[in-house]
């Protein structure tokens, strides 16, 4: 397996890891010794240098006690800069910013809508458009922050995706016909890549009526991590009786979902409704 592609190396995060190296090497430590002062392990350091492991507060804090003012470095700031950065809601930055970038296979289910991963631009701008209070700087700020998102799909070994969405995603308007055309469009796109695997579920289906979540395979052996949605709060975990208790729903809604071929076919006939 390829090594995954970093972030953005203008990123705060990439900045943070880099000066982490920096003062650490200047100061002739190990990232064993740096470990033992922030109380963590060794490939944790190492994660956060090379920006692959989002710095907690308490992270910030340890390397400003270790390394002092040296060179003129703020880990708190830069930290402030890390969880200030627009687009995705806070709640959710560790996921789309450390676990969607390293992921190996994603499975996600959704009852409501057309996934993230999958949506087209305008389809994402209706949506967020709709959202109460917002305004249209931050509508176009989560725009981009979700189409950011979807570069993971354009490595050259792009991680495994595995989509499963209720039947009436298809039929709920979201623009108009024109952006559901396009929308359904882009699924068929989706639907013909070697990487990608999209299911259309029963919307007989009552175990998937809890919400959708999304469950990632990560590298290394890592435990699954599984991020499912609330209206204000996510929650991202890999506590193993959480992640069995979603992967137990998983396979559960699975079991309504049609078959590749008869979910294109699906997809195809709903197309021709939106005219």
């Amino acid at each position: 397996m390829e090594a995954v592609p970093s972030i953005n190396p203008d990123s705060p995060r990439v900045r943070f890891g880099a000066e982490m190296r920096r003062l650490r090497e200047a100061a002739e430590l190990s990232q064993a010794a740096v470990a033992a002062r922030l109380g963590c392990t060794q490939t944790q350091v190492s994660r956060l240098e090379k920006a692959n492991r989002t710095p907690s507060r308490s992270d910030a804090e340890r390397l400003d006690l270790l390394f002092g003012t040296s060179g003129g470095v703020s880990f708190a700031q830069l930290h402030e800069r890390i969880v200030n950065q627009p687009g995705n809601p806070p709640w959710f930055r560790n996921w789309a910013e450390e676990i969607e970038p390293t992921l190996l296979v994603l499975r996600s289910w959704d009852p409501l809508l057309i996934p993230g991963l999958l949506q087209t631009e305008t389809y994402a701008r209706h949506i967020f458009s709709m959202e109460p209070g917002i305004g249209p700087d931050e509508v176009g700020e989560r725009v981009e922050a979700r189409m950011r998102r979807q570069r993971i799909l354009e490595r050259s070994r792009p991680p495994l995706i595995y989509v499963l969405f209720d039947a009436g995603v298809l039929r709920r308007r979201v623009g108009g016909p024109e952006v559901m055309r396009e929308q359904f469009d882009r699924l068929l796109d989706f639907a013909a890549c070697p990487s990608v695997f999209i299911q259309v579920v029963d919307p007989d289906c009552l175990p998937g009526l809890a919400g959708p979540f999304m469950i990632a395979k990560l590298p290394d052996g890592q435990p699954d991590v599984i991020s499912s949605d609330a209206p204000a709060q996510a929650q991202i975990t890999s506590d193993c009786d959480i992640v069995a208790a979603i992967w137990e729903r998983y396979e559960a809604i699975r079991l309504w979902a049609y078959p590749e071929r008869e979910s294109r076919r699906i997809i195809e006939e709903a197309r021709k409704e939106w005219t």
